[in-house]
């Protein structure tokens, strides 16, 4: 089929969305964001697909997608969709992407654009060969409390910056805490096993990766990476089912930014050093920051006075900063990738290129792949890729 371009899209023509597995993340968020009203001007739901095709018939059915379907081809194969959203388990992410861009469609992909950086430059490559354009997941450069931490940090409100650590933990969440899991429709049941084994699972690809987007958009780029890393749980259990454990679910990351500044990035079992999700703590030699705090007091940024009603660790509350949450969005979870998607959908029609991009995530998963081959040979790494900052 022949490719579209930018020039072919017009801002008056609602692009057709299709979203690429239907798990929990996108009964909880993307589906229920994707189908409000204010959105259907500039793009509409046409079509879902998963391999549980009675979950993702029922899912249609209930929020009147007019197609569902079995495989990803049939999905891609349809006309009507312009984007995709991926929202498949991440080992599968490289290749749902590269049929996508092989099918002419623009992609978002949700946390994590792949794991591998030859994946990623494959995407990078089609992409632009193709005249596509991808957004990948998460988004925390957009956030103006990332921006605004920057801003800081640059103009010496903490002193001179010294080191810093971030990261995210398992704990149990997968097993116990997604309620859609046991609640899908269809009378389905949406087994996480994939989050503790090859390619993909593990903390870092899941939870850290939000640490290290926001890590790298303030400090830039890492030079080098060193890390010790191994499988801490061996086994998870789900409802009656027992998963053995066999991607590493214990890491810890030290990160070279150069200037002898230095960072901590954990992707753990259990246990985390704030109480704000993926939050770093930049410490200088007048202070630290810690997420929104300064000092521990709030510190300002653009729209904060949308989030001072709410505790710093209320994650929902600060996406309300985020451009295109607003209204009904900010009752639905996951309004950080409902902005991602947003994000594509406004390049695509407008050409203006998102902050968000493929390079940022390749250059994420260039350190959580060094990092492991820096475990493995007991050598410290260089990092070979880079972004704009």
């Amino acid at each position: 089929m022949p490719l579209k371009s930018k020039q072919e899209y017009k801002s008056d023509k609602p692009l057709g969305l299709g979203v690429i597995g239907v798990g929990a993340l996108a009964l909880r968020g993307i589906i229920p964001h994707m189908s409000q009203d204010d959105v259907q001007m500039k793009v509409r739901l046409h079509a879902v697909c998963d391999p549980a095709i009675d979950r993702a018939r029922a899912v249609a059915s209930e929020f009147k997608i007019a197609m569902a379907y079995q495989t990803i081809e049939e999905l891609l194969a349809d006309d009507n969709i312009d984007v995709v959203t991926i929202a498949s388990p991440i080992g599968l992410h490289f290749e749902h992407c590269r049929l996508a861009l092989n099918s002419g469609k623009h992609v978002h992909v949700n946390k994590t654009l792949c794991t591998k950086v030859s994946e990623a430059d494959e995407l990078i490559r089609l992409a632009q060969i193709n005249h596509l354009r991808i957004v990948a997941s998460p988004g925390e450069v957009l956030r103006p409390q990332i921006q605004r931490t920057r801003e800081l940090i640059e103009a010496g409100a903490i002193g001179d910056l010294s080191w810093a650590i971030c990261g995210g933990a398992f704990e149990k969440y997968h097993e116990g805490d997604e309620t859609e899991r046991v609640n899908a429709p269809g009378a389905s049941v949406i087994n996480p096993s994939w989050y503790f084994k090859k390619p993909g699972g593990g903390p870092m690809f899941d939870i850290t990766v939000y640490a290290l987007h926001q890590l790298t958009s303030i400090l830039g780029p890492v030079l080098a990476v060193t890390a010790m890393s191994g499988i801490r749980i061996n086994e998870r259990t789900f409802l009656s089912e027992t998963i053995k454990t066999e991607a590493d679910d214990n890491t810890i990351l030290l990160l070279d930014f150069g200037g002898s500044r230095f960072a901590v990035v954990y992707g753990t079992a259990a246990g985390s050093v704030s109480d704000q999700f993926g939050a770093g703590i930049y410490f200088g030699t007048r202070g630290k920051i810690e997420g929104t705090l300064l000092n521990g007091t709030r510190f300002d940024f653009p729209g904060d006075e949308e989030t001072l009603d709410y505790p710093v660790e209320d994650w929902d509350a600060q996406m309300r900063v985020l451009p295109h949450v607003i209204d009904n969005h900010r009752a639905i979870p996951e309004a950080h990738v409902f902005e991602d998607i947003m994000q594509l959908v406004d390049w695509i029609q407008t050409g203006k290129q998102s902050l968000v991009t493929a390079e940022h995530a390749r250059h994420v998963i260039d350190i959580i792949e060094s990092g492991y081959k820096a475990s493995e040979t007991k050598i410290t790494q260089a990092i070979t890729t880079t972004f704009d900052f």
